[in-house]
């Protein structure tokens, strides 16, 4: 019986998204630059989504997405695009043009053992749940809660990676690499009781290994943005 030649199937992947918040191609290029030289094993030719929210049809947008590629990342699509002569300069590229949706979460109690109930939002025709995960998350996997928080009652070792749309919990040592508000919600924060992670992010932002300060290094601690800025704080 032979196979059919294609099949089309709904998968989920986890994407960077970039904001490009400067219209000059060159700023920009440098910018991605020196992030990626800060963690390149996580952004090195990485897939990417780039937001043009702030941006408007006076960007040459040709010369900024050679720029983008020129760094190394894959562009993938395109979103937050609100002008219409930008959205067709895009467009002419032959890059599609995404819809983002809007992201609620809901808060995860340390002390839970079981999935929370769901939760249907008055404001949106969604789920959310909790995630629990309470085997050791070994090198090389990969641990998605979509639309939901993460948590994590065992160890996580270096190049495992987390990522949740909300909160991410991790009741062991964590090692590896920890990404929450996957979807942007800026909301989210990340708790651990040993953290010696790889990176910690946030709706985007990061810190690697290197970046966090030495005196929560392997100690309870709790992640959050503030004022779009990675904070750190003792877990009590």
């Amino acid at each position: 019986m032979s196979q059919t030649p294609i099949e089309l199937k709904g998968s989920n992947f986890t994407l960077s998204v970039v904001h490009i918040n400067h219209p000059q191609p060159e700023v920009v290029l440098k910018a991605l630059q020196e992030k990626i030289a800060q963690a390149p094993a996580f952004l090195a030719n990485a897939p990417v989504v780039v937001n043009v929210a702030s941006l408007n049809s006076t960007v040459d947008w040709k010369s900024m997405h050679q720029a983008i590629s020129q760094s190394g990342l894959k562009i993938v699509g395109i979103s937050g695009c609100k002008d219409e002569q930008l959205k067709a300069q895009v467009t002419s590229l032959g890059t599609p043009l995404l819809n983002e949706g809007k992201v609620s979460v809901q808060k995860a109690s340390p002390a839970s053992q079981e999935p929370l109930e769901p939760v249907q939002t008055q404001e949106e025709d969604k789920v959310f749940r909790t995630r629990i995960v309470n085997t050791p998350i070994r090198s090389g996997q990969q641990i998605y809660a979509r639309n939901a928080d993460l948590i994590v009652t065992s160890s996580v070792s270096a190049g495992a990676e987390l990522v949740a749309d909300g909160n991410i919990h991790i009741y062991g040592t964590m090692r590896g690499r920890a990404l929450a508000g996957a979807s942007g919600d800026t909301e989210s924060q990340i708790f651990c009781t040993h953290l010696a992670a790889e990176l910690v992010s946030i709706a985007g932002e990061y810190w690697i290994m290197d970046q966090i300060p030495s005196e929560f290094f392997t100690k309870a601690a709790r992640l959050a943005l503030r004022e779009g800025t990675l904070a750190i704080e003792s877990l009590n």
